[in-house]
């Protein structure tokens, strides 16, 4: 398993930033981790614990053996991101750290709870760069920290569904190992729901055409913004009979950032994708500047992925088909816009559509 300390991330950004073609596929290798330990079923949770089961099922396990069908969307669907667990008090699962299993659905116990640890459940999110460098090589380390960034959404939208105490993400960035974290407390009386839209989502499959209503792009600008926690600046690039790009104004309402038609050019950007010239807008996260630090670039990427993955469910919410878009080369937006290079690189985006094919594919 390679970790992120052992790798230069501002330098392996700069690469994944270039139109150098990442080369032949290498093996993935397994789709899960191997955890010591024989594997240990999620028991059914007594009233007012944390049902760590179905938290984990709402948005980590996958539907069947190829480990393609996980709520928390990935590139490529090779789904790099591992889970451990610290479990306290207020569980059905007895106290301790235990390693997570999303094909089978199974925890194996890696040995006692740290000191301190909180009621509830914390989950750890690391990666092995093995399966996501096997299709993408030195793209892969940005797409990484976006699918983490996901997995981040994911566990927070179950954790609301589901009825929970307060659920915190730690999105920082300060820490190589793991990644992020999500702490998640018991539950506190509130009526679950099923959680079926969570695990309904699917990333559409091209092509997404038809542009979303002025007042969805707004909220969903919004829930963006607000999600990335001012990490990072948003717009949307809008087709239409009037192309332009469009941001949120003070007070809410769309301005526009520029006039003329932009989806081309992101289609180019983003890993020569051409479908994404004829979707019907395409929401942007943009910032991490060249002189970002490895702190930096996790916490972009980490906000972007989990911004993204609230902007998806939301414009699933309206009635739209969406599908998120990670990997960006030479995406140098503030420099198209006139500013100064190098300062406002696109990291992430979500294309939308109000219509799109009825084939269904999945992420």
């Amino acid at each position: 398993m390679e970790h992120p300390e052992s790798v230069d991330l501002v330098t392996t950004l700069a690469r994944a930033r270039t139109l150098e073609d990442p080369g032949p596929d290498t093996p993935a290798g397994p789709a899960v981790r191997a955890w010591p330990g024989p594997p240990s079923s999620l028991p059914e949770p007594d009233p007012g614990e944390l049902d760590l089961r179905a938290l984990l099922g709402l948005s980590l396990a996958a539907s069947d053996g190829s480990g393609r069908l996980r709520p928390a969307p990935s590139a490529g669907a090779l789904h790099p991101v591992d889970a451990q667990l610290v479990v306290g008090t207020g569980c059905a699962l007895p106290p301790g750290r235990y390693g997570y299993d999303p094909l089978r659905h199974r925890v194996h116990r890696l040995g006692r709870e740290p000191d301190g640890t909180l009621p509830g459940a914390t989950v750890e999110l690391s990666v092995t760069a093995r399966r996501t460098v096997s299709h993408y090589g030195h793209r892969a380390w940005p797409l990484m920290l976006l699918d983490t960034g996901h997995v981040v959404g994911a566990l927070w939208l179950a954790a609301r569904a589901l009825g929970t105490g307060a659920s915190r993400p730690r999105l920082d960035g300060l820490t190589e190992e793991p990644l992020a974290t999500v702490h998640v407390a018991p539950a506190e009386g509130a009526r679950p729901d099923s959680g079926a839209e969570l695990l309904a989502r699917r990333s559409a499959p091209p092509p997404l055409r038809g542009t979303p209503p002025s007042d969805v792009l707004r909220a969903l600008l919004a829930t963006a913004a607000q999600a990335s926690a001012g990490e990072l600046g948003w717009c949307a690039a809008v087709g239409g009979p009037e192309p332009e790009l469009v941001e949120l104004a003070p007070d809410g309402t769309l301005r526009r950032l520029a006039a003329g038609e932009a989806r081309p050019t992101l289609a180019v950007w983003g890993a020569g994708q051409p479908w994404i010239a004829d979707a019907g807008a395409v929401l942007l996260a943009y910032g991490c500047p060249s002189d970002a630090d490895a702190p930096r670039i996790r916490r972009a990427h980490l906000r972007a992925g989990f911004a993204v993955h609230l902007a998806h469910l939301a414009a699933v919410r309206h009635g739209l088909a969406a599908r998120p878009v990670g990997s960006w080369q030479q995406a140098d937006l503030g420099a198209a816009l006139g500013a100064p290079p190098g300062r406002d690189w696109i990291v992430h985006g979500l294309a939308l559509g109000t219509t799109h094919s009825d084939e269904e594919k999945t992420s």
